[in-house]
């Protein structure tokens, strides 16, 4: 089964420390995705960065009541140097929550021949859930290290891991 791994959301602006929206757990899931991604690349695995790439004035912004965040073109909206992408490994811009939604991550995995995806980074509840739920959804099996994704709230975490094995069928490893 060709599998591809997707590293969503592993930006500046949700890593660093004091970021516009800092996510701290995501400092904590580095080291692993980070060996994880190492590994991917020395077995032929094909990585795909999903990254928010969000206008100045988005709406999320005021309908969340977050601060801007990953503004397309900013320093944080750029994936951390930990995880960077390597020549020819795909980056995909989005801008909601689902990397899936208006992007062309779709067509990206049709031309890797992707059948499995394994989905990392941050946010649990949020971008990985709705990722994955698309991903289900068009008919690709799905993966989702728990080492390897970030929450905000342990709560919202646990109750995304298990609408996803439980909903969804994906596999919570």
């Amino acid at each position: 089964m060709k599998q591809v791994l997707l590293i969503i959301d592993m930006l500046n602006d949700f890593v660093r420390t004091g970021a516009a929206l800092e996510v701290p757990k995501t400092r904590l899931i580095l080291p692993d995705l980070q060996a994880r991604l190492h590994q991917a690349r020395a077995a032929g695995v094909p990585v795909v960065f999903v990254c928010d790439a969000h206008a100045a004035d988005d709406r999320e912004f005021e309908r969340m009541g977050w601060p801007p965040h990953a503004v397309r073109g900013s320093e944080g909206a750029q994936i951390v140097t930990e995880l960077s992408p390597l020549p020819g490994e795909a980056v995909v811009e989005k801008t909601t929550y689902s990397g899936f939604y208006q992007t062309e991550l779709e067509s990206v995995l049709t031309d890797l021949e992707a059948q499995e995806l394994v989905l990392t980074g941050c946010v649990t509840n949020i971008c990985i859930f709705y990722t994955a739920a698309d991903a289900v959804m068009r008919g690709y099996q799905v993966r989702v290290p728990r080492q390897l994704v970030a929450d905000i709230e342990a709560a919202d975490g646990r109750f995304a891991l298990e609408q996803m094995d439980k909903v969804l069928g994906v596999t919570v490893e």
